[in-house]
Parts: C-alpha cells; sequence; structure tokens
C-alpha cells in the first residue's frame, strides 16, 4: 500500500500533525461583534418610511426609504428583531425579499452580518447624504405560510416588518416620518398622530422609531370608529373595527356602552392613565389571522366575525380587548427591568412575564366582570376550566411556574407534541392565580378593608399622562404589596413562582370561598367551545377530540395515553359505528350506569395503520365547575364586581 515511497498510515499521520494545531487549536478567538451597539444619542436626521399596501391580489407590501447618513463606509441597516409583547425574536425576516439599495442614484451591494441575520451591511460611498432602501414584504398568502395580514377587505400593518433602521442609536432616538398608502376607500386607525392624508396616502406626523414600531395601522374596506372616551377626560379612547362585511359593524347601543364601561372601570381601578390618546385595532373577520398584541396608545385584537351582532347569545371571546388595554399600564408604561431594551436588536429577559402577563391576566379579567362584558356565573365557568386544567397538569411535578416565563423564547410557541408534559406559556393564567391568591389573603387579614386594587392604584397611578416606561424589579413589586398590607410577599411569590408538584395552586380559590368539583354536565363555556373545537373529554378519558375525529391533545398519563393513543390520531368509528362525539359521550354515560359492564372501544388511524383501543371506564363524563363553600365569607364577588361587600352563601 505505498504510493510515491510513502506509505498511506504515514501520510496521513503527517498530515494530522501537521494540521491539528491550527485546525482544532484551543486558542481561537470567538467571531468579533460586527454590529455597533446601541448609545443613547440623537440620530443626525429623519428616516423617511414609505409603504404602499395596495397590492391585495398578491398581499405584498412595498417598502421604500430614505435613510440619511452622515460618513461614508460602513451602516448597518436592521430589520427590528426583538419585539416587546412578543416576548421572544420576531419571525418575519424570511418573508422580506428584493432588498435593493441605492446612493446617489447608484445600485450598492449589500451583506447580511454573519452573526445577526437581521442586520445589513453597506458601504456608503463618498459625497452620499442619504440612502434609498428598497424592498418587499411578501405577507402570508395561506394560514399555513404565517398570520394572515392582508385580505381583499383588510389590513394590518405592522412597520417592525415594513421598515428596517439604522445601528448604533437607542430606538427612541431615531426620528421618523412614515407615509402609507391604503386601497381606495378603506378607512384606517393607529396610534400615530396623521399630519396630512390626500386621497389614499396617509402621513403621518414624525416621531420616533420605537414610537414608530409600537403603533401598528389597520385599514378596512368595512371600517368604524365609536368614541369612548370617559366624561371629564383629556385622552380620547376610540373603538375601531375593521369587519369582513358591512353588515358585522352594526353594534346595539348597550353593546358599545358596555365597551365604554370598560374604560371607566379601568380609570377607576388604575387612577393615572399612560397615554394622550387610546385606539383599539378590532378586526371583527374570520379572514384575517387572530392576534391579541399589546401597544401603549393601542392594541391589535382579532376577534369572531360576529363580535357585536351575537353579543346576547355568544360570550366565549369577550376577554382580548380589557387584557390588551391593561397592558398600556401593566407592560406597557410599567415593565419589568429586564424586559427594556434600547432598541430591537437586544434581547430581552422574560422572567418578570408573570407580573407582566399573569398581573395583566388577572386585572383584565376584574375590568371584563366590572365592566360587565362577562356576568358573574360566566365568570365562575371559565374560572373553573382553568382551574381544572392545572389540576391536571402532570408537567407542574417537574416545571416550575417560573421556568414557563422562558418559554416564548426556548420554543417561540411552536405546536409541542406534549404541552400537558411540557408545559408551556403558564405565567398567563397561572400566574392570574398568584394574583388572585394575593387578593384574598389581602381582603381576608383587613376584613375587605384593602385589595389588590389597592395594590393596582400604588404600581400604576404614578406620573399621569407620561407614557415614558417605568421599569420595575420583583423587589419593587414586593415593597409595593407591602405598602397595602405588611406581609412576608418575598416568600409568598418565590414559593409560588418555584414549587412543583401534583395539583393546581387553588389557595385562592379556597379562601375566596369556593371549591372546584366535577360532575356530568358541561357548563355554557365548555359547551361552546366544544361547538367550534370539538368534543372535550380531557377530564374522563384523557383526551380532545376535533369535529372530525382528530385527536387535539392526549393527557400525559391519563387513560387515552395509557392506551396508546398521541395527537394527530383519527378516531374513525366508536364501538363498531361512525365516530361522533354525541355517540361517544352517549357510551360514557351508560357505561356509568350502575351494573353497565360495557366497554368502550374506538377504532382508531394512525397513518396508514389501524388499531383498536378499549377503554374499561365506568366513571361518567366529567367537567369541572366552581361550587361554594359552606360557612365561609365569598370574597370572589366583590373581586368581580358582582356585589360591593363580601357575601356569605345563599345571600
Amino acid at each position: 500500500m505505498k504510493k510515491y515511497g510513502l506509505s498511506l498510515v504515514s501520510a496521513l499521520a503527517l498530515m494530522s500533525a501537521v494540521l491539528a494545531p491550527a485546525a482544532f487549536s484551543q486558542d481561537m478567538a470567538p467571531p468579533a461583534v460586527s454590529v455597533a451597539p446601541p448609545q443613547n444619542i440623537p440620530y443626525p436626521g429623519t428616516l423617511q418610511v414609505t409603504v404602499d399596501a395596495t397590492d391585495l391580489d398578491h398581499r405584498i407590501f412595498q417598502v421604500n426609504e430614505t435613510v440619511p447618513v452622515v460618513k461614508s463606509g460602513d451602516m448597518v441597516l436592521m430589520l427590528p428583531k426583538w419585539l416587546p409583547g412578543h416576548h421572544s425574536p420576531g419571525t418575519e425576516l424570511s418573508r422580506v425579499a428584493d432588498i435593493i439599495v441605492t446612493a446617489n442614484g447608484q445600485r450598492l451591494n449589500w451583506l447580511r452580518d454573519p452573526l445577526d441575520m437581521n442586520a445589513f451591511h453597506i458601504t456608503v460611498p463618498e459625497g452620499a447624504r442619504t440612502v434609498e432602501v428598497a424592498f418587499k414584504y411578501l405577507a402570508p398568502v395561506t394560514s399555513a405560510a404565517g398570520r394572515i395580514t392582508m385580505t381583499a377587505d383588510m389590513v394590518d400593518l405592522q412597520w417592525n416588518f415594513a421598515s428596517m433602521y439604522p445601528a448604533g442609536y437607542y430606538a427612541k432616538q431615531i426620528p421618523v416620518q412614515a407615509t402609507l398608502k391604503v386601497p381606495a376607500g378603506f378607512g384606517y386607525a393607529t396610534g400615530l398622530e396623521t399630519d396630512s392624508k390626500t386621497g389614499d396616502t396617509i402621513v403621518f406626523k414624525t416621531t420616533d422609531y420605537d414610537t414608530l414600531i409600537d403603533s401598528p395601522v389597520y385599514a378596512g374596506r368595512y371600517f368604524k370608529t365609536w368614541d369612548l372616551t370617559p366624561k371629564g377626560s383629556d385622552a380620547p379612547v376610540r373603538l375601531n373595527i375593521m369587519a369582513d362585511s358591512p353588515d358585522m359593524l352594526n353594534a346595539p347601543d348597550d353593546v358599545i356602552a358596555t365597551h365604554r364601561k370598560l374604560i371607566e372601570q379601568a380609570y377607576k381601578l388604575y387612577g393615572a392613565h399612560h397615554y394622550n390618546h387610546y385606539d383599539f385595532l378590532v378586526a371583527a373577520s374570520d379572514t384575517i389571522g387572530g392576534i391579541g398584541l399589546e401597544h401603549h396608545r393601542s392594541s391589535e385584537n382579532s376577534v369572531s366575525e360576529k363580535y357585536l351582532t351575537d353579543w346576547k347569545t355568544a360570550f366565549v371571546g369577550r376577554d382580548l380587548l380589557a387584557h390588551e388595554y391593561t397592558h398600556s399600564w401593566n407592560g406597557k408604561f410599567r415593565r419589568g427591568a429586564d424586559l427594556w431594551t434600547p432598541n430591537f436588536q437586544v434581547p430581552m429577559r422574560d422572567s418578570l412575564l408573570w407580573v407582566y402577563e399573569g398581573g395583566t391576566t388577572y386585572w383584565g379579567e376584574l375590568l371584563e366582570s366590572r365592566a360587565g362584558l362577562y356576568n358573574f356565573d360566566q365568570r365562575l365557568q371559565m374560572m373553573a376550566v382553568t382551574m381544572a386544567s392545572y389540576d391536571l397538569l402532570p408537567a407542574r411535578e417537574w416545571r416550575d411556574l417560573q421556568d414557563t416565563t422562558y418559554d416564548p423564547i426556548i420554543s417561540n410557541r411552536e405546536p409541542k407534541s406534549w404541552p400537558f408534559w411540557q408545559r408551556s406559556e403558564d405565567y398567563y393564567a397561572e400566574g392570574g392565580l398568584i394574583w388572585l391568591d394575593a387578593d384574598t389573603l389581602i381582603r381576608e387579614k383587613t376584613g375587605g378593608k384593602k385589595s389588590l386594587d389597592d395594590f393596582a392604584r400604588a404600581f400604576f397611578n404614578v406620573h399621569n399622562g407620561s407614557y415614558l416606561p417605568a421599569p420595575y424589579t420583583f423587589d419593587d413589586v414586593v415593597a409595593t404589596l407591602n405598602s397595602v398590607y405588611a406581609y412576608d410577599w418575598a416568600s409568598f411569590l418565590k414559593t409560588r413562582l418555584e414549587r412543583t408538584g401534583k395539583g393546581a395552586p387553588l389557595d385562592g380559590l379556597t379562601r375566596g370561598g369556593y371549591k372546584l368539583v366535577y360532575d356530568d354536565t358541561p357548563s355554557d363555556y365548555i359547551k361552546s367551545n366544544e361547538s367550534k373545537r370539538g368534543a372535550n373529554f380531557g377530564y374522563s378519558l384523557g383526551l380532545t377530540i376535533g369535529k372530525d375525529g382528530s385527536i387535539r391533545d392526549v393527557l400525559w398519563d391519563g387513560l387515552g395515553f395509557k392506551a396508546g393513543l398521541t395527537a394527530g390520531m383519527k378516531v374513525i368509528a366508536v364501538n363498531d359505528r361512525a365516530y361522533y362525539g354525541d355517540r361517544l359521550k352517549d357510551l360514557i354515560i351508560a357505561a356509568h350506569k350502575p351494573g353497565n359492564t360495557d366497554k368502550i372501544t374506538l377504532l382508531v388511524q394512525d397513518g396508514e395503520y389501524f388499531k383498536t383501543i378499549t377503554f374499561d371506564y365506568h366513571e361518567g363524563l366529567r367537567y369541572p365547575h366552581l361550587e361554594r363553600i359552606a360557612g365561609t365569607t365569598d370574597w370572589l364577588k366583590p373581586i368581580y364586581g358582582a356585589e360591593d361587600k363580601p357575601a356569605k352563601k345563599g345571600k
């Protein structure tokens, strides 16, 4: 095995000896950071951003920018990445295409940064005063490609996918003037202030880049605005709704009055407000993509097409507006110190999301109930489902609530195969239970003289009218709680954030005078969800099944799990007859009757394979409800505005 007088083995050994030090050196330097960090200095000039949103056929946003420059050489333009409210890096980059950069009439090459894919390097030529940037945002044309932001009748423009900004500056230090062309005849609303409107082209007043990104635009063919401003307020509040059809804008007067009461209740709860105007941007649509996203002076909300018109017959889905509105106080004005960033490329840290989202969940629910979006019985129905979900959640045995605050970064809201064992963003709902626990404790200890309402006023009722962020820390939260009622709040919070184990965290419910029970009758809330999503056997067989028989979820270590079922399989038949949700329910009911020993069999399809699953189950249908604990004080009624004073059972 020799060649050219040197054995192959010897040659390889020699090559290894020569190459190893260079190829596998332990002293190689890490890659250099090639994007300038943000500085708190004024940007010399005003960005001009123009967006044409009229290509409804192809769902394409055309973006053109003029970027002032002060020197030649390397310049970095960035597409925003880390966005407030997302709690994670964005995913819009792959939809940006056809990037063209010019200066002095000449086309410039651009080079994507190898470390930050959202950053683009260009070389500014001598003598150039501006750089022109053009690109297209290719909005998803199917829901499989992403959230629908443009349809034949409406547009949801988010400036984070329709603009780039220069590196090296705080976002608040970059002036920008935006121009938008909307389709002919479209109405629009935004947190931005309009400077002028000519035909279908809107020029907005100059603002800073931080505010621009925080101020999306809703535009629609069928569009209507209602004034919700409370009496005596100098800060207008508007409900702006675009719909799939004009008849979906026929809101009864009492529905608008309920939304107006929402604003009044917010002012009563929080005291100060932190905006000079606020615009609810609402899509009453079954075609545009679902969203609930907070902004300081507006919010993006997607509700059902019949949100305004089916008010008396449907109540599920009314919780979005109050939640996002509360974020103007909690999340935008008061913001976790580790969530604040100077621009949109600096990573956020999510450790305080149990305050940002958990507190907002709790206070949003208070506002919904006190304003009349939900009555007390409906509130109890929804609470029962939330609490039962944690009562069943096996993942609480290994993963604590605090760790779920990092879930947006870990999984970026990707679907999970086993959500009951992996956990998800439980800092929302379980975080809300922490605040219920605190509220009932304060009320109990003070005989109802103090409550979490006092915390809300102390925490948010500062700097009235200001919308500059006021960051907080864990210690700030503890200190404010202690100002309301002296207690070991640090241990109280840490225990609930860090504990693991079976069973729902229901201390606040029990102290509030209620307990979680199960019976065979679904609540109206569960019935409504089942009418949209399919049958819920989660509390019995440990699975939920869509209308078409597809298994949506399987409870980890539940009966379905032990039988070998997995989400994605499809139930074809039950006891040798075609599957229907009600048919399976009838069999479960029959199997629960005394003396009935019949088993239930499912024919299940798993891709090309079929298998028969047998359940020897006789415990009947189970659905969660909340029930009063006899002889205790009912604190939930005053919390949710059902009555002014605590009530004993039967009163």
